[in-house]
């Protein structure tokens, strides 16, 4: 669900429907004095319902091959909600090729801290083509993004902002969140250090890709690779990659991701058990032919065919085609 309409960004509309929200005739004076609360507290959690535990279940049972994302993730939030006022966001960032499972790990987020995946309106998602599409607009977008942050910040200390195919975002745009990203005090009425803000991006993959296929023909298992192994190149990559919203900004340089997330490409093995999985969500558990079809169907590179070029993102549409 995208809780920002596009024509709040391009310049058209200048509101915030998370805030108009409070000026609706039914409930008005709840809402009214929730906010106000929120505003002078840094105890207001909006509806904000985490459930660690089951998150890294989920992380550690149906994210497949992705050793290195189940361990940063889950850390990063637990260590992130242990604290009552936290000294900066939690500003992750996800690297990898498509189909690795950098959604479908945001979506957990979601769905464990607010117990409504994307259909929380505390949960905002944005999508360059749609929400900034123009690349000569980008200080337009820059002052309807600061608008639009600071307004549900003051509504709800708790938010969550992804941002998704930054691969595709006009450079430039995401450094007005400079200031909200930092360990600062209390600015803007509201505790904003207790925000999540999540980066999601293709860019980078080939470092990903290059360390992974280099670990199978060295003999070694790919979780042996650690973080300290793609950390600096990939951030090297990201920051100089001029078709990335990370081109040249200040959140590399000045180090204010809290940490890059890689996804690694997956296998044979991992698409086996992406398909077996949803073949089952629909009773077909024991439908190994279907498992054997839909594997064969998708496209391998790298090492002789045994990594999938689409992850498991074409999983359910092949299960569709052969169920």
């Amino acid at each position: 669900m995208y809780t920002h309409p596009k024509a709040a960004l391009i310049g058209q509309q200048q509101r915030f429907p998370a805030i108009e929200k409070i000026s609706s005739s039914h409930g008005t004076t709840a809402l009214q004095l929730k906010t106000i609360y929120c505003t002078i507290s840094e105890s207001c959690e909006c509806d904000f319902k985490p459930d660690v535990q089951g998150l890294e279940w989920d992380l550690y049972k149906n994210l497949y091959g992705q050793h290195l994302a189940q361990e940063i993730v889950s850390e990063a939030v637990v260590g992130f909600l242990q604290k009552d006022s936290p000294d900066k966001p939690l500003v992750l960032s996800f690297h990898g090729a498509s189909g690795t499972g950098k959604t479908f790990v945001s979506s957990m987020l979601g769905r464990y801290l607010y117990g409504a995946a994307m259909s929380s309106p505390y949960i905002h998602q944005f999508i360059p083509t749609l929400h900034f599409p123009l690349l000569d607009r980008v200080q337009e977008y820059q002052r309807a993004l600061k608008r639009w942050v600071e307004g549900n910040l003051t509504a709800c200390a708790r938010s969550i902002f992804i941002f998704d195919e930054m691969e595709r975002m006009p450079p430039g745009v995401i450094d007005v969140l400079i200031p909200f990203l930092g360990p600062s005090h209390v600015v803007f009425q509201t505790n904003y250090r207790k925000a999540i803000y999540i980066f999601i991006s293709t860019a980078g993959q080939e470092v990903i890709n290059k360390l992974a296929l280099e670990t199978r023909q060295a003999g070694k298992e790919r979780e042996d690779i650690q973080l300290g192994d793609l950390e600096a190149s990939l951030a090297q990559v990201v920051f100089h990659n001029k078709n990335s919203g990370f081109f040249q900004s200040r959140i590399i340089s000045e180090k204010l991701l809290t940490s890059l997330v890689p996804f690694l490409p997956l296998s044979r093995r991992h698409v086996d058990r992406c398909a077996r999985r949803e073949l089952c969500q629909r009773g077909a558990c024991q439908r190994r032919d279907l498992v054997e079809a839909v594997e064969n169907s998708l496209t391998y590179t790298l090492d002789n065919g045994q990594f999938s070029n689409t992850g498991c993102k074409l999983i359910p549409a092949k299960v569709n085609l052969f169920l």
